[in-house]
């Protein structure tokens, strides 16, 4: 269990970050990081950080695809957590 929430602290960590630093990128019009990576880092269990980046640094929240998208997989990823604490 420790593990487990060592991995969503720095997966969040992570992910906050690289949103942050492609929102920087964007400013500067500099090469930024590929939506889909954002996305498979959202994913993998960085749903919270991504939330959390979007509205800190006012990024991708015009994108459909992020401002349902980072929601429903947050949601996804609590009933997954949910159903498995439950059993």
């Amino acid at each position: 269990m420790k593990h487990l929430i060592l991995y969503i602290i720095i997966i969040n960590v992570v992910t906050f970050c690289l949103y942050g630093v492609d929102k920087h990128r964007a400013k500067r019009k500099m090469w930024r990081i590929p939506e889909a990576v954002l996305l498979l880092f959202t994913i993998i269990g960085g749903s919270i950080g991504a939330g959390m980046a979007m509205h800190f640094y006012r990024h991708k929240t015009k994108h459909k695809k992020f401002a349902f998208g980072v929601p429903i997989i947050f949601i996804l990823q609590v009933a997954v957590a949910v159903s498995l604490y439950v059993k």
